[in-house]
């Protein structure tokens, strides 16, 4: 069993590092050892994990998967030794998570500043990105999805709910009025995210809770994006009225540079989601780092 694992933590750092002889490096042992530890794996496992020509090495489709399991193996054995030696697990080494560009730039990069600085025996990774993930393929720990349209059967915990804002440059207020109700905003130039469509939705706040349903209000203008960092750099430059998750306002809703519009109405919110690979012994560091946001982000709010 000690050889197992031994030959699993050769396999993952063969994977990490690119190659037979750093992970032998690292491990203290020969190249041909780190040889035989993976082949070893791959008999005991009855399948190819590793693609090796003279010039490259990569995962083969298998091996992608196995690889997942390998760490969280590994990670739950670290944490049993930790137990039996009556010590709190401490996260460690590399964790890689991955978002959107807006949330990473906006509020993880920063959140994760602070999570590392917590704990300084890890390392992270960021991953940002606009398009789906795949957690095996890319050795993510945790993908952060912004929506409620998770896909069917991927294993998620909620973080928060984001609350919307819409709001405008004090210039483009100052040249085109300020719009007292949703409605007016058929008067005004909307910079508008893809994702909502040509409808923003809006509740009166003051129903308190009697009313439960949003009422659309269609805007236009001449300017959308499917991404919330370029409508507001255009909303920035007073170019229009925008519609934007409150975590790529804030900073600029407190300086004063964005100016928040109908304060006495609600918008829908969205859920914050953290995504991963398996339920089931869930390594210490992306434990750690799911509680971490959790608290983070109600702290926030």
């Amino acid at each position: 069993m000690m050889d197992r694992f031994i030959a699993m933590r050769v396999f993952v750092d063969v994977v990490d590092l690119g190659s037979l002889t750093a992970a032998a490096n690292k491990l203290d042992i020969s190249r041909a050892m780190a040889t035989r530890y993976i082949a070893s794996l791959e008999k005991a496992f009855g399948t190819r994990l590793l693609q090796r020509t003279s010039r490259s090495l990569g995962l083969t489709g298998t091996g992608s998967e196995i690889l997942s399991y390998c760490r969280q193996i590994l990670a739950l054995n670290e944490d049993i030794g930790a137990v039996i030696g009556s010590k709190r697990t401490e996260p460690h080494g590399l964790i890689r998570i991955a978002s959107s560009l807006s949330f990473g730039q906006s509020y993880l990069a920063e959140a994760m500043r602070r999570y590392a600085a917590l704990h300084p025996g890890v390392c992270v990774e960021m991953v940002l990105k606009d398009q789906s993930v795949n957690l095996v393929e890319q050795r993510l720990d945790l993908a952060i999805q912004v929506g409620d349209k998770l896909e069917p059967g991927v294993i998620s915990r909620q973080l928060s709910r984001c609350t919307s804002v819409v709001c405008a440059a004090p210039d483009y207020l100052a040249r085109r009025g300020v719009p007292q109700r949703p409605e007016a905003l058929s008067e005004h130039n909307c910079l508008n995210h893809t994702r909502f469509g040509k409808n923003w939705h809006f509740r009166p706040t003051s129903t308190n809770g009697t009313k439960t349903t949003f009422d659309a209000v269609e805007v236009s203008g001449n300017f959308a994006a499917n991404d919330s960092m370029v409508l507001l750099h255009a909303a920035l430059a007073g170019d229009g009225i925008v519609h934007l998750p409150a975590f790529t306002t804030q900073a600029y809703l407190r300086s004063g540079a964005l100016v928040r519009l109908f304060a006495d109405y609600t918008l829908p919110t969205l859920g914050v989601y953290a995504l991963y690979s398996s339920r089931k012994y869930l390594p210490t560091n992306t434990r750690t780092l799911l509680d971490f946001l959790v608290d983070d982000m109600s702290e926030k709010q």
